[in-house]
């Protein structure tokens, strides 16, 4: 049964990334000259913002990495273990990353989303009103999805701290406990920012399609991913993969040879080249969730229709059999009283 589920989980992953794939193929030309053009700002930025985060050129680095090591340290939390080593790094590099395209993220790549939606809607992709309308939602769902992150940080934190604490006042100091004790965290740590990511993608996508921005996007959300987490994970997985392939791209070819001299205009065109590849995976990565969103709309009015169905049978034999004394059960049948 178990292998039964899986199966067909994967074929409904790989039914929308099929779909979404065609679509974007369909698409081509205007997703590679308009969206695509749209986000080239923010990768750029999200890019050099990555390959500038090195202690000796950049002092926004080691000083979020010395606070947070405090805060760590301060919290009980084993500063000097390999995982809380490696999250510090990660965390101070993600804060700083983002910090430095913020800019970029609140007007380019929410107008590359936009773009994408709007054509996927099929609306007047000439019409910048239109446009417009989109991004006002989309821009207060994503200011509202930052703090979903942030929250869902400080609930992994808390539970850790809890945690360790507990282990702490039960007499279990151990390395090897603590070892178990991080490694349970960092699988806890990843599967609530993972599940977090996941919903403010889907909130944004959902906000420009049903233009309901703030909140309201981010519990509709919610309850279109209610039993299609996993498919949600694995259409994020290889999105996430290519991104994160681009970004390793980038380092070894620009940021490693910039190292040693000046940048020449060979490299410059290069870098924008791989800017550009880092734009399209954004804009496909969009595209996939925007058809997540419409399988999750197709299965919720499915259920609509089913429960209106069963509704209507209900409502017919408590006519046909209520002056007999007879109850209708949920399932349509009949029973005695």
């Amino acid at each position: 049964m178990q292998e039964h589920h899986n199966f067909s989980r994967m074929a409904k992953t790989t039914k929308i990334i099929r779909k979404s794939i065609f679509t974007f193929l369909q698409n081509y030309h205007f997703f590679t000259s308009n969206s695509a053009l749209f986000a080239l700002p923010f990768s750029v930025s999200i890019l050099l913002s990555q390959s500038l985060l090195v202690p000796s050129s950049n002092s926004l680095f080691p000083v979020i990495q010395s606070r947070l090591l405090t805060l760590f340290q301060a919290a009980g939390f084993p500063v000097s273990s390999e995982f809380f080593s490696f999250l510090t790094i990660k965390l101070s590099q993600t804060l700083c990353s983002s910090i430095l395209a913020l800019p970029f993220t609140l007007s380019f790549l929410i107008l590359a989303k936009a773009s994408v939606i709007q054509s996927l809607k099929k609306e007047k992709t000439d019409s910048f009103s239109s446009l417009i309308s989109i991004f006002n939602p989309m821009f207060c769902t994503y200011v509202f999805n930052t703090f979903l992150i942030i929250s869902a940080n400080a609930t992994a934190f808390c539970f850790l701290f809890l945690s360790f604490t507990f282990l702490e006042f039960s007499g279990f100091t151990s390395r090897n406990t603590h070892l178990i004790l991080s490694a349970a965290g960092a699988v806890f740590y990843s599967v609530i920012l993972a599940n977090a990511i996941i919903i403010s993608n889907l909130a944004l996508v959902l906000s420009g399609a049903e233009k309901t921005g703030g909140f309201t996007a981010i519990l509709k959300a919610c309850v279109a991913m209610r039993g299609r987490t996993s498919t949600a994970l694995s259409l994020a997985l290889p999105a996430n993969v290519a991104l994160a392939g681009v970004e390793a791209l980038f380092h070894y070819r620009i940021v490693r040879p910039l190292s040693g001299g000046p940048a020449s205009s060979w490299m410059v065109m290069e870098g924008m080249l791989i800017a550009y590849i880092y734009s399209v995976f954004i804009v496909i990565d969009t595209v996939a969730t925007f058809m997540f969103f419409k399988s999750c709309c197709k299965k919720k009015c499915f259920r609509d229709e089913e429960d209106e169905k069963m509704f209507h049978l209900i409502e017919i034999e408590d006519e046909d059999y209520g002056s007999c004394g007879y109850g209708i059960s949920s399932k349509g049948e009949k029973e005695l009283p």
